[in-house]
């Protein structure tokens, strides 16, 4: 059958409305087959019947097909099949010779089996309806479930980039804040040395000294704005700024950062933002946590994928880090799961430690 040519149906032969597709009903038995199983297990269990004899029972054997009437129309028909069931015994006894002492007692017989059926078939549709209400449950749950994941994982983005914005307003705020102000002193601390030089006073040294430590916190303002602002990024990509970020933490840290690039990634901002913040963090972890003397920052992009690494020579994770209950580890792994890469950390072979970052199937520029 075409996939046009399937459409949902509603049975309420069964009393409730059962959804079906292309007439397939919900064990995946066709109406069809179904009705002719039916009439094939009543015609092979009445001619046993039959062959046996009266004095053998096979009463309970026609509940086969009451209950595959049951399961595949619903509780009306299987109520039919109960009624021609009987009709069936009946008839079998009557042919096999069966002679009954009060012409009541077959009928008293038949009443009694047809009861009996009909609290099995009753029994029966509620044991289905309730299946069919835990499955209509379960598959509300799922899609309520699926529809939370979803907005929380919106959320998480959102916060995301709250707190992205908020670096960058920092990031504005250090350098045409702060920075523009301590410009301003350093400009008035030369002209305070020119001053003192001009009279050769013995301050001048001092002063010369002052506007220097100035100088050098004009620097160390630039540096870590442009970390907050990631203008590097939005210019020249994710090789630029790690680039950036190894020579701004060999300066700031006086420890040997290096970085190697093999091939150049095309990304989109988001995914190199995030990526830019997990080496950031990496790095930051390598500083203050492993004591590390170098730190190694590698990215490596083919066609199958891109793989940033941080490895560091220093005394590993720390105890509450090597459990994955860092703070860090976990904003650094759940910024992995929002680009779709894989994210691991642990022990370096050779000491120290090493953060691998996966991001499969993206476009690359070699």
């Amino acid at each position: 059958m075409r996939p046009a040519d399937q459409t949902k149906s509603v049975d309420r032969a069964g009393g409730s409305p059962r959804i079906r597709i292309s007439g397939i009903s919900e064990k995946g038995l066709s109406r069809g087959t179904a009705a002719v199983a039916i009439f094939c297990l009543m015609f092979a269990i009445g001619v046993l019947d039959y062959f046996t004899g009266f004095e053998v029972s096979f009463l309970v054997f026609y509940f086969l097909p009451v209950a595959l009437a049951v399961t595949a129309f619903g509780w009306r028909i299987g109520v039919l099949t109960a009624i021609v069931s009987v009709t069936v015994w009946l008839a079998g006894d009557f042919a096999a010779g069966a002679h009954y002492a009060n012409r009541l007692v077959p009928w008293w017989n038949a009443t009694i089996a047809f009861g009996t059926y009909l609290v099995l078939i009753a029994l029966l549709a509620r044991l289905l309806a309730t299946q069919r209400e835990m499955e209509e449950r379960i598959r509300q749950r799922t899609v309520a479930l699926t529809d939370e994941i979803a907005e929380r994982e919106r959320l998480e983005k959102v916060i995301l980039g709250i707190s992205e914005r908020e670096r960058r307003n920092l990031g504005h705020d250090l350098h045409d804040g702060l920075g523009q102000h301590l410009t301003g002193t350093s400009l008035t601390g030369q002209i305070l040395v020119e001053k003192l030089q001009a009279r050769n006073a013995e301050e001048a040294a001092d002063a010369t000294r002052l506007v220097t430590l100035i100088e050098e916190a004009i620097e160390q303002t630039r540096r870590l704005a442009k970390g907050l602002v990631l203008a590097d990024i939005e210019r020249d990509g994710l090789s630029a700024a790690l680039q950036e970020l190894a020579l701004t933490s060999t300066v700031q840290s006086r420890v040997a950062c290096e970085f190697h690039c093999d091939g150049t990634p095309t990304l989109d901002e988001g995914t190199t933002v995030h990526l830019y913040r997990i080496a950031q963090e990496a790095v930051s972890n390598a500083l203050r946590h492993a004591n590390a003397r170098r730190i190694e920052i590698a990215l490596a992009a083919s066609g199958s994928g891109l793989t940033l690494t941080v490895r560091d020579n220093g005394a590993g994770l720390p105890a509450l880090a090597a459990g994955g209950r860092g703070l860090g580890l976990r904003i650094m792994a759940h910024r992995a799961t929002i680009v779709g890469a894989s994210f691991a950390i642990g022990p370096a072979p050779g000491g120290g430690t090493l953060m691998t970052c996966r991001l499969p199937s993206s476009p690359f520029v070699s």
